[in-house]
């Protein structure tokens, strides 16, 4: 089983968003609740934790803009 990691968003109006870098490599066993990806919108920069303990697999490339809600990449 997999636990998705999804842009979010973060203001009403934040259309798409921004990997500005895996804090983890990718196939890194990781624990729920550690950061593993930085994103940024046109105003804030956040940290994405992993939803649960798993390996992570990055679905997109670092400095790539993606909509809002999009699959950046997985925990299984």
């Amino acid at each position: 089983m997999s636990s998705e990691l999804r842009m979010p968003q973060l203001g009403m109006m934040m259309m798409e968003g921004t990997l500005l870098r895996w804090l983890v490599p990718d196939g890194t066993p990781v624990k729920g609740g550690q950061d593993v990806a930085e994103i940024e919108s046109e105003k804030v920069i956040q940290a994405i934790p992993a939803p649960e303990d798993g390996v992570l697999r990055q679905l997109v490339a670092e400095g790539q803009v993606v909509p809002v809600l999009s699959v950046i990449g997985a925990v299984e």
